[in-house]
């Protein structure tokens, strides 16, 4: 038997430097192998792969619906405002974009039981335990319930709103037209699996509460006002836009014939203004933004002329300032304060997506925060009231970063459309070619 080992203390020491200095090199290799990545700044070297954190998600999900959709609404439910509680469940409206015209649906979507996403299981756990947590597992699975009606013809668009007792989508379609769906049967079908089966069983192709057929071309943008129920908007590559005004039947629009045709070239999208019942804002391929009054002659409007370098694609008004926010082809986001528009000038310029803007919007619940998706397939969140001197120490990396840029979201190719959930604070949804995701980061 070999006598132990011994060590003066200055061995002892090195030993011990020794074993820290190993300690480091792992870190150091484990930081190598796991560190974050910022899409625009470095690009992804062969063989490397994006691994999710779902330590930086409180909510998770995905789906896939068939064909993909272009656009999609969120139709408000009566499960409460400002529920944050999990399981969690919320009620869409979609349209899609097959491969053939008569391949098409336009579907309501109920997607519930949406839970929280978990801390990684713990290496110590027992058996048993893991074994529980299987069957938990199991009933926290997502649930979709899905109430399609054919459609002929893509759906570019799609925008939704209650209008007495029912909710009614607007649709803008590659076959010119603009039509109006009472979503009833659809909605009644997803909350309950008789009413499916009947659904189901009597499926034919979607017949429109109402269509207008005047713009004679295709188009994306419509919008409905907020303030007055039943009116509507709707704008066409041919750059004419046209007012809807609903009829006391409730089941059909008076559309002025004369447009408003100040914009040269295609319409790409309309918002109202939360706060004034006659006026909307408009985008053009042009390169313009235009703020209209209903009541003035159809070509009287304020209007930033070269707002964007090229075409602006995408607007969204704020709920509770006088901020309009645009994204165009050129990448940039714009925040315009509306009470000096007339100077031309953004009070907000913002260049972190590497290709054209697909998709913006303001958070319903807070007004200094925005999100927008781009090409490069990536969903960005922004605070507006950051500022500099907020922001501490950053990680290696991104200290390049706007201190407004909250978060930046990945995993879908072509992103199209986001919307923030009105009633589930934080909630997003997106759509892409690859499907849907549902999440919620833990900046919002």
């Amino acid at each position: 038997m070999s006598a132990p080992e011994e060590h003066t203390f200055d061995e002892k020491e090195e030993l011990e430097e020794m074993d820290e200095g190993d300690e480091d090199m792992q870190e150091e290799e484990e930081e190598e192998e796991r560190k974050v990545y910022v899409p625009g700044i470095e690009p992804l070297q062969p063989g490397e792969e994006l691994e999710m954190d779902r330590a930086a998600y409180r909510m998770y999900h995905e789906c896939q619906t068939g064909a993909p959709c272009l656009s999609f609404d969120v139709l408000r439910d009566g499960d409460g405002d400002g529920r944050q509680q999990f399981p969690l469940s919320m009620l869409l409206c979609a349209g899609t974009q097959a491969d053939t015209a008569m391949g098409n649906r336009l579907l309501v979507m109920r997607m519930h039981n949406l839970h929280g996403t978990e801390k990684e299981k713990e290496e110590n756990e027992s058996s048993d335990d893991d074994e529980s947590d299987e069957d938990d597992d199991e009933g926290k699975k997502p649930k979709l319930e899905l109430a399609m009606m054919p459609h002929y013809g893509g759906i570019n668009r799609v925008r939704v709103t209650q209008f007495g007792q029912n909710s009614l989508a607007a649709v803008w379609s590659e076959k010119g037209q603009v039509e109006i769906f009472d979503l009833r049967p659809q909605l009644e079908a997803v909350h309950s699996s008789a009413a499916m089966a009947a659904f189901v069983q009597q499926q034919k192709e979607a017949a429109a509460l109402f269509s207008f057929s005047g713009h004679m071309s295709e188009g994306f943008a419509v919008d409905w006002s907020p303030k007055v129920p039943g009116r509507l908007v709707s704008g066409d590559c041919k750059k004419n836009i046209h007012v809807w005004e609903p009829r006391e039947d409730g089941a059909s629009w008076k559309i002025d014939q004369r447009p408003f045709s100040s914009h040269s070239k295609s319409v790409e999208d309309l918002q109202w203004s939360p706060t004034e019942a006659t006026v909307f804002a408009s985008c053009s391929v042009d390169q313009s933004i235009r703020v209209w009054d209903v009541r003035a002659p159809p070509n009287s409007m304020l209007s930033v002329d070269e707002a964007h370098s090229s075409d602006v694609n995408v607007i969204s008004w704020n709920r509770s300032e006088p901020f309009l926010l645009s994204g165009g082809d050129d990448g940039l986001l714009k925040v315009w304060d509306l009470r000096q528009f007339r100077a031309g000038r953004p009070v907000a310029n913002f260049k972190q997506h590497g290709g054209p803007i697909t998709s913006v919007e303001w958070s319903p619940l807070d007004s200094s925060v925005f999100a927008a998706a781009g090409a490069d397939d990536v969903v960005s969140q922004w605070d507006l009231s950051v500022e500099s001197s907020d922001v501490g120490a950053r990680v290696e990396g991104v200290k390049d970063l706007p201190p407004q840029l909250l978060f930046l979201h990945q995993g879908q190719s072509e992103i199209k459309e986001i919307h923030w959930h009105p009633q589930i604070p934080g909630a997003m949804i997106s759509t892409a070619l690859s499907g849907f995701n549902v999440f919620r980061t833990i900046s919002v």
